[in-house]
């Protein structure tokens, strides 16, 4: 960790001293990866109801080039930005009002809008609302967990709480063999449900049926209608799509009448509505609540964490135009420590 050290007032940091300045890969405007670089900033000032993170990995994910290129749902923005949603490290410091975390605890966390002056997840510190915060879940080291948050919470709200899937129910999964889709199939099979994978290529279609699914095609080059048909004849119960277009569409055609279809928002083009069909976009939450229910799954199910690839901090525009060029099967992280 760089920087001067220091003690923070209203802080407990009963066995790590937090510096005053840290490396973060940043942008001072937007555009390509090109932007992205190391700066050295403040560390952020805490907050009594936050949790300071040392980090030692954080998630790259498709939203942080959608934020990186302009798009920011938080409003105007304030450079130098410091992108990133997620990651896992150890708490070095807690706010006041802080009692269940420990100063060295295992922690991941994510924090889709992380408010204005807090900085984002590319970085060697962030400082985060308690609530986003979890103990990393039994099975998962820190570059895992670090890869996680974001993704694993989508997968599971869109498993349980969008669709509320059954045993036995016919599942298409669509899109499989990236950050989200890789830690669906895991969950969906936990559930008990019959899961049919769209993949990309055939290397996303093997790892996906090493993931668990019980049948997998190529997404962008095999007849999804005459699979799933074969795969479950009285028609799919529910669709779970991380990949917008006419494939999708085509995913959403074999639901039985009163089926349903579920998608995070951000995925683009949104399925056509048909007459019979729920169709349910979602955002991922996080809280107590909602961590628990992450952990609670990834601990049953022994979840694999597929790492795409590794970049440092330092390397973070190269994470990024390694995002661009597609075919990611997992998820890119950052190793910040």
């Amino acid at each position: 960790m760089s920087g001067k050290t220091q003690k923070r007032t209203g802080t407990q940091t009963d066995e790590w001293t937090v510096p005053e300045i840290m490396k973060a890969a940043a942008l001072e405007k937007f555009g390509g990866p090109e932007v992205l670089s190391t700066h050295k900033l403040p560390v952020p000032a805490l907050d009594p109801g936050e949790v300071m993170i040392a980090l030692h990995t954080a998630g790259v994910g498709v939203w942080d080039a959608d934020m990186r290129a302009g798009w920011l749902p938080g409003g105007a923005p304030k450079f130098p930005l410091v992108l990133g949603t997620d990651g896992a490290g150890k708490v070095v410091a807690m706010g006041s009002h802080i009692r269940r975390f420990k100063i060295g605890d295992p922690v991941y966390s994510y924090s889709f809008e992380n408010p204005t002056g807090k900085g984002g997840f590319y970085a060697e510190y962030v400082a985060v609302d308690a609530e986003k915060v979890a103990p990393v879940p039994r099975g998962l080291d820190l570059i895992e967990a670090g890869a996680i948050p974001t993704t694993g919470l989508t997968a599971i709200q869109g498993i349980d709480n969008a669709l509320e899937l059954k045993r036995d129910e016919a599942l298409i999964i669509h899109g499989a063999s990236g950050g989200v889709g890789t830690l669906a199939v895991q969950f969906a099979k936990l559930r008990g449900c019959r899961v049919l994978a769209t993949a990309s290529g055939e290397d996303g279609v093997n790892l996906v049926l090493g993931l668990g699914a019980d049948m997998a095609i190529d997404g962008r080059n095999d007849d999804i209608k005459a699979i799933a048909q074969a795969f479950a004849p009285e028609g799919i119960a529910a669709v779970l799509g991380f990949s917008g277009g006419e494939r999708f569409d085509e995913c959403v055609d074999t639901l039985r009448p009163g089926g349903r279809v579920a998608y995070p928002n951000g995925v683009e083009p949104e399925p056509k509505k048909r007459p019979g069909i729920r169709v349910i976009p979602y955002d991922a939450v996080s809280g107590p609540a909602e961590f628990t229910q992450l952990t609670m799954a990834v601990e049953a199910a022994k979840l694999k964490v597929q790492i795409a690839a590794t970049f440092p901090l330092g390397d973070a525009a190269n994470a990024h135009r390694r995002l661009e060029q597609g075919h990611v099967l997992g998820k890119i992280v950052l190793r910040i420590e």
